[in-house]
């Protein structure tokens, strides 16, 4: 017996799909994923370098990994594999600890660290 997929279509995000804006971020910041897809990169990072490069394929990676659900970010929290984690001045306590945002030991910064070698 068969059966019928329907019209859903899938949209696959790309650097080139996805509005990258511009602007003075805070010291130490180099970009920032946002929720509804788009991406902050600091004004001193120049497109084409590499590392504006890796730079945004690592905050493609955090886009992604929200759009299918593995993360979520908020003001207070980041959700993590279905766990939420409290952000804290900076902080956050997540599963390797009470570390700064941003932190390599971050299992979501992993993912996107990863990504960058891609």
């Amino acid at each position: 017996m068969g059966f019928k997929l329907g019209n859903e279509s899938r949209k696959i995000r790309t650097p080139e799909n996805t509005k990258i804006i511009k602007k003075n971020l805070p010291k130490g910041v180099l970009a920032e994923a946002n929720n509804d897809g788009s991406i902050f990169v600091d004004k001193s990072l120049k497109k084409g370098t590499d590392k504006y490069n890796r730079t945004i394929k690592h905050e493609m990676q955090h886009i992604n990994d929200m759009e299918s659900g593995r993360a979520a970010y908020t003001d207070n929290t980041v959700t993590w594999e279905g766990k939420t984690y409290f952000r804290n001045n900076g902080y956050i306590d997540g599963p390797a600890g009470r570390l700064p945002e941003g932190d390599p030991k971050h299992p979501w910064e992993q993912s996107a660290l990863k990504a960058e070698k891609q």
